[in-house]
């Protein structure tokens, strides 16, 4: 999809071994002096509960299917580290199941097949599938955490097994198309025909690069593009018309067909109808967690950005609502949306629109003013804080927009307005963080 400056979240990207909780920091009151002014980050102090006590997060996550966890960058190592900190945390206290990222729903399916059964080689699917506009996902800390998905699931078999799932539409990869014809092949037969008509010429070939399909489609003639979306819709359309019986295996064809349709449907609209698109797509965000919460079962610890976790858009204009605002009218209190910030460090960011290698770039402590500049003020280094119970002098600074880091795709030193308090439930603080480490 074509990026412009502000759609620095365009499509947001998170470890290796799981730090210990003292390599985040643990959270003393020795590691930061206290600051006695009386304003907000005094109110901050007596809500704030150090990283290291990761039980204090997962009370205040209390009984959330859903846990959508942003950052504030696409490619910051602690963030990634956090995550799967987070995760074996959930899963091991609250009985977590699946890690969803934002990442095609293909990708997915084939990240899922090796956490599940051991099938393929990820560090081979992160290759070929986080490229282009998901290429800061291609990260040791991500492929760790796959690694520790798959040995969790071969050592604990009594236990439900872990999960990966993509909830994006960036590309519509094979394995979506193959799980939706191998369904009609053994259970409706006489379908599958008119299906693998409508699907003809869009399913990509065996080995296809997923940077170069999306760049394609990015490219192609706009009318083109929405004859494969309806084509798409068709077969969706056959496929939900058809008398089935309502179980898993038709649940599970079904949905590859709409994530099929959701792909088609985001190309075919035109450069111009840009904000329209980005509604979209978080609304397919949050429909595909949605899906997989109410179909699949489990909790699900959702990654993404900050962008696309909170409930108030940073820009309205251009991402008109974020997926974790669907995902409130949706799930209700069964989602909980995380916010991630940090104050000083070093990210990995493309330079421009047209640079293909990212570089990396210091990030100074935040200025006066800013949200982080006050967060950086609590007596803990790196914190959780509920912004539902915090006292009342903090919670009206967290309800005014001011200043936030937001970085995406690209480097870029604007720092969009934002409210804490209305765009998340529970805020995670960082004091420094380093460029992630790409693969």
């Amino acid at each position: 999809m074509r990026h412009i400056r502000p759609a620095r979240r365009l499509i947001a990207l998170s470890a290796v071994t799981v730090l210990a909780a003292g390599a985040l920091g643990t959270g003393t009151a020795a590691a930061r002096s206290p600051h006695r002014d009386g304003g907000p980050a005094e109110a901050l102090n007596r809500a704030a509960r150090p990283l290291g006590d990761l039980a204090s997060l997962g009370r205040m996550i209390g009984d959330a299917r859903v846990v959508g966890l942003g950052e504030a960058s696409h490619s910051a190592h602690e963030f990634f580290t956090l995550k799967q900190r987070v995760f074996r945390h959930l899963v091991e206290a609250k009985g977590f199941t699946t890690f969803a990222l934002e990442v095609s729903w293909s990708t997915g399916l084939r990240l899922d097949a090796y956490v599940t059964r051991g099938a393929g080689d990820p560090a081979r699917i992160m290759d070929e599938e986080f490229v282009g506009e998901y290429a800061f996902w291609n990260t040791e800390e991500y492929l760790d955490l796959i690694h520790w998905m798959r040995h969790y699931n071969v050592t604990h078999p009594d236990r439900p097994r872990l999960r990966f799932v993509g909830n994006d539409l960036g590309y519509a990869g094979p394995e979506a198309f193959d799980q939706v014809t191998d369904y009609l092949a053994r259970h409706r037969p006489a379908l599958a025909d008119r299906v693998a008509a409508l699907y003809e010429g869009l399913r990509p070939a065996d080995g296809t690069q997923a940077g170069a399909w999306m760049a394609a489609q990015r490219a192609g003639d706009i009318d083109a593009r929405r004859a494969q979306a309806e084509r798409a819709d068709a077969a969706l359309a056959l496929l939900r018309d058809e008398a089935a019986p309502a179980d898993g295996a038709y649940a599970r064809a079904v949905q590859n067909a709409t994530a099929i349709a959701q792909s088609f449907t985001a190309y075919a609209y035109p450069d111009e109808r840009f904000p329209e698109r980005m509604r979209y797509r978080d609304q397919v965000l949050a429909a595909n967690t949605a899906w997989w919460v109410r179909n699949e079962g489990g909790r699900v610890l959702l990654a993404s950005s900050n962008g696309h976790v909170g409930y108030v858009s940073d820009n309205p204009e251009m991402f008109p609502r974020p997926a974790g605002a669907f995902l409130r009218d949706d799930l209700g209190d069964d989602y909980v949306s995380v916010g991630l910030t940090f104050n000083e460090g070093t990210i990995n960011a493309l330079p421009d629109f047209l640079a293909q290698q990212p570089g990396t770039y210091t990030v100074d402590p935040a200025p006066e003013g800013y949200n982080e500049h006050t967060l950086d003020r609590v007596r803990l280094r790196d914190f959780s804080i509920d912004l539902r119970t915090v006292p009342r002098a903090a919670r009206e600074w967290l309800g005014e927009a001011r200043p936030t880091r937001s970085y995406g795709l690209y480097w870029s030193t604007e720092a969009p307005e934002i409210a804490l308090g209305a765009s998340y439930d529970i805020l995670v603080h960082l004091h420094e963080v380093e460029a992630g480490h790409l693969r």
